[in-house]
């Protein structure tokens, strides 16, 4: 039987696999996981210029794995600035490895 959170955990995580599938957002998942990277976060234009996005595109992709909680996004000094969230993306992985 299935508790409430994990209930909520799960239609989360369902949502999150009806979004369109672009592997841009896996890339800057695993680019986040840089050690440099992973304390202060980046830019939607640090993502632009890696990827070679509009900033417009490297936004939407941002706002949507923060939108899914897999990013944290914080303002500094003007900016917003994103980085994973290492407790949900674990989250995340437990689901699949139940293999729901």
């Amino acid at each position: 039987m299935e508790g409430p959170g994990e209930k909520d955990a799960r239609a989360e995580v369902d949502d999150m696999l009806k979004a369109p599938v672009d592997t841009t957002r896996m890339r800057i998942l695993a680019w986040l996981r840089e050690p440099a990277l992973a304390e202060t976060g980046v830019t939607a234009e640090a993502v632009a210029t890696r990827f070679g996005l509009t900033h417009p595109v490297a936004l939407t992709h941002l706002r949507l794995l923060t939108a899914i909680g897999l990013l944290h996004a914080t303002p500094i000094g003007g900016r917003v600035h994103y980085r994973r969230d290492e407790v949900r993306i674990a989250d995340v992985a437990r689901h699949f490895e139940k293999g729901w």
